[in-house]
Parts: structure tokens; C-alpha cells; sequence
């Protein structure tokens, strides 16, 4: 009988035949980080809620970029909540990261209250909030806008500052029973007055010391407003924002910087709410109580809306009428809030469409966006008639002055040109009893100059 040889099959595959090595994914990770301006604690969760790791590392860009390479990931999710380097510290490291969220620390006190409060508390808690995708997160600037809007919290500033100097000064006057003169004693012939004022050592002592502040103030002004008018100038939005009636370039980059993107809100209650400018809501079954505005957002903002809805009952437009009728229907300071907030939802139609206001007062408008021309470039537009014979009147009155027409301002200072009305917006102007008004934009006009009384000479 013969004998069968057998060999063991051989199963394993040649080096050529083996199946690349599959590479995983790597997993999301979740990184909470409580941030303060020397030191910052951070704790990683993994997807199931497990901690990976917990530390601290000191906050300057050395540090944080030595955290960013040795302990974050590509598919990282970072948490952090909003604070004065909070947006330094994201520009930083979110180039090592799949997500930088930012949270509003307001509302994620209300989300997560803790008996227990230390930074590794505070890190695990944003960890574990952005793992559950229940963090409230908030918009991030870029950098342009940041800087824009640290522009306006400062010129905001320095104006209080101003305003504080110039109050304790009327304290020394009032105390000494010292009758100032009209006009007040901080214009030109007032400040005169005030450093020639006899008083005692003590009082002329502060009086000079505030003088002196307030011409410093004055001098940083004059720095930071530079940088805003050359802003404001090359912003077309900012022009087109100060076209509505109280607001020069000062409050309109501040209202720019505020809004940025105006995509971002899907309308313009959206924008108030942004601004606090909506009033506060408790419903419960069949009671409802609006309360007073919410003022959450930026306060120096809605300052500057508040005191450009000051002017705005002087004007003879819609926006006058809508103020004056809600000012004799409740009181000055409901109608003022109003007014501030149909300010931001007019600027947010205004910014979407692209289109200047289309009721202001064509004279008003003319000098505010000719001052912020010649204070960005220096150009004034020229005037008059050229050199040779003497032209002939314009006008039967030559103490006549010519005011263009609203269309024609636009079209000189380059800004977009108006709509043509919808019917809703005729009824609108009807109702509000200012058609001879709005009729009276589009045509060019001559008024009379108004005559300078001489100031009467002492006998």
C-alpha cells in the first residue's frame, strides 16, 4: 500500500497578497477650558463622558501654542467661555482644532448653577456641555471687527471720563454759589471765563487740575476719532448709517461694529433683541407681563442709540412723527426706547438692502456726510463761480441759499439711491401726516439765510 505524502495547507498570504493596514479615525474628543488672564484649566472628555486628561498651563502665546501641539487634536472640540483675551487665545489655537466654541458665560451660568465651584469644575462642566451639544455658544469676530469695536468702547469711555470732569467742576461753582455764564463755561469764551475766575486756593486748585484732564481727554479724542472717521469713510455701511436722523460717524461705526455681520440675524427683531432693546416677556397660562427692556448685549451701544433717539422728535420725517405721537401717548423715556429700538430695525433693512434712509433731511444729511469727507480726506468740494466777470445772481434774493434735492446729496457723497416707495409705505406716510415733507426730498429748494442778530453792545 502505498503511503500518501501530505503537507500542511499553507494559509497565510504572501508578502504581496497582505491587505494594507487600515488606519482609525481618530476620536472626537472634548475639551473644556476655563480661561483667566495668567492661568488657564483645561479637562478632555471622550465621546462616552470619560475624563482622558485635566491640567493647567500658564495664558501667554508661548504656553498656549505649547498646549495647542501637545495636547489637542485635529478632531478636537474646544469650550470656551467669553472673557477679555478670550478671542486672542482662539485665534491661537484654531488652526489644531476641528471646532472653537464660544460661550456666553451669562447663559451658561443659568444652564450649569454648581454648589462646588473651582476652574476644574468650571473646565469639566464646559467639557461635558459641549459633549452634549447644550452649549450656548456666541458669534466670533474677526479681527477687523474686534478692533472696530474696541475703538467705540474707547471714544464710549474717554466721553464718560469728560463727562465726570466736567460734573465735579460745576461741584466747585455750585458750592461756592458761582452764577455761570450762558452758554455754559466749557466752550470757548466759558473756558476764558473759568481759568480768569477768582477763587480760593483750594477750589482754583481742583478747577485747574479737572482743566487740565479734560485737555488731555481732549488730545486722546482727537487720536481715536481719527481712526474712526478714516474707518467710517471707507466703510459704505457706516455711510449709509448716517443717513438716519441722530446719528453721526461716531455712533454709526459703533452700531457697525456692534451688528458686523448682518446676515446673522434672520430679522430685525432679531437685531433689538441683540441690542436689549426688547422688552422682557412672562407668560404663564393665560397672563402675559411685558416688563421693562432686557439690556443685554453691548450697553455702550445702546447708549449711543438712546441719546441719538434724544434728537430725533425735532425732525420732521416719519421717525419724528412715530416719536412725538408716542411721547403724547405715554411719556418721553418710553417713547426715546422706542425710537431706539425702530432705529436698529431700520439700519438692519437699510444695511440688507443695501439702500441709504430714505426720509432724511436732505440739508442735516448734506452737512454730516460732507464733514466726515473733509475730515477723512481733507477735500472740500468746490464752490462758487470760476474766476473772471462777475456771473450773474442765481437767485432774485441774494440772501437766498440753494438745498439739493435728498437724491442729488446721495449721488454726490456716493451713496446708494432710494427706492421708489411701495404702496405700504405711501399709507404709512399718510397716516403719519408728513406728505408735504416727503414730497419735498426729491426737489431742489431755495430758502432764505438765516440772519446773524449782533450781539447787543453794553451802554
Amino acid at each position: 500500500m502505498s503511503r500518501i505524502k501530505t503537507g500542511k495547507k499553507n494559509c497565510s498570504r504572501s508578502q504581496t497578497d497582505q491587505a494594507p493596514p487600515t488606519s482609525t479615525p481618530p476620536q472626537p474628543r472634548f475639551v473644556g477650558v476655563d480661561l483667566h488672564k495668567q492661568i488657564a484649566t483645561f479637562h478632555t472628555m471622550a465621546e462616552d463622558g470619560k475624563t482622558l486628561e485635566q491640567g493647567r498651563f500658564d495664558v501667554n502665546p508661548e504656553a498656549i501654542l505649547k498646549f495647542a501641539n501637545e495636547k489637542l487634536q485635529a478632531a478636537d472640540s474646544v469650550a470656551v467661555e467669553v472673557t477679555s483675551n478670550t478671542w486672542a487665545f482662539v485665534r491661537l489655537i484654531r488652526s489644531h482644532v476641528d471646532k472653537v466654541v464660544v460661550s456666553n458665560p451669562m447663559k451658561t451660568k443659568a444652564i450649569a448653577e454648581a454648589s462646588v465651584k473651582t476652574d476644574k469644575v468650571d473646565a469639566k462642566v464646559l467639557a461635558h456641555l459641549l459633549r452634549c451639544n447644550y452649549l450656548p455658544s456666541v458669534w466670533t469676530p474677526t479681527e477687523t471687527i474686534e478692533n472696530s469695536r474696541a475703538l467705540a468702547a474707547r471714544r464710549t469711555a474717554l466721553v464718560g471720563q469728560r463727562t465726570a470732569l466736567r460734573n465735579r467742576i460745576h461741584s466747585v461753582l455750585a458750592r461756592r454759589l458761582v452764577v455761570v455764564p450762558a452758554g455754559g463755561p466749557f466752550t470757548q469764551a466759558g473756558l476764558t471765563w473759568l481759568q480768569e475766575l477768582s477763587l480760593d486756593p483750594v477750589d482754583r486748585t481742583l478747577i485747574d487740575t479737572d482743566l487740565r484732564l479734560l485737555e488731555g481727554i481732549a488730545q486722546e479724542m482727537q487720536e481715536i476719532e481719527h481712526l474712526i472717521v478714516k474707518e467710517s469713510y471707507d466703510d459704505p455701511d457706516i455711510r449709509l448709517l448716517m443717513t438716519l436722523p441722530g446719528l453721526d460717524f461716531t455712533i454709526a461705526q459703533a452700531l457697525k461694529a456692534c451688528l458686523a455681520d448682518i446676515s446673522r440675524f434672520p430679522n430685525p427683531d432679531k437685531a433689538a433683541s441683540y441690542l436689549g432693546l426688547t422688552p422682557r416677556i412672562k407668560q404663564s397660562a393665560g397672563k402675559c407681563y411685558h416688563g421693562s427692556i432686557t439690556k443685554a448685549g453691548s450697553s455702550q451701544t445702546r447708549w449711543l442709540l438712546i441719546q441719538a433717539a434724544q434728537s430725533v422728535g425735532r425732525t420732521p420725517g416719519p421717525l419724528g412723527a412715530f416719536f412725538r405721537k408716542l411721547e403724547k401717548k405715554k411719556n418721553r423715556n418710553i417713547a426715546v426706547v422706542a425710537t431706539a429700538r425702530k432705529l436698529v430695525t431700520i439700519a438692519w433693512h437699510m444695511l440688507k438692502n443695501k439702500e441709504p434712509y430714505r426720509y432724511a433731511v436732505p440739508r442735516t444729511t448734506e452737512n454730516k456726510l460732507g464733514t466726515l469727507r473733509v475730515r477723512a480726506t481733507g477735500e472740500k468740494r468746490k464752490g462758487g463761480s470760476p474766476k473772471g466777470p462777475k456771473p450773474e445772481p442765481r437767485f432774485e434774493n441774494s440772501d437766498s441759499r440753494r438745498i439739493p434735492s435728498l437724491d442729488e446729496i446721495y449721488t454726490r457723497e456716493d451713496v446708494p439711491g432710494r427706492r421708489p416707495l411701495s404702496e405700504g409705505e405711501k399709507r404709512m406716510i399718510r397716516e403719519a401726516g408728513v406728505e408735504n415733507f416727503v414730497a419735498e426730498l426729491g426737489q431742489t429748494r431755495i430758502v432764505p439765510r438765516k440772519k446773524r442778530v449782533p450781539a447787543s453792545t453794553p451802554q
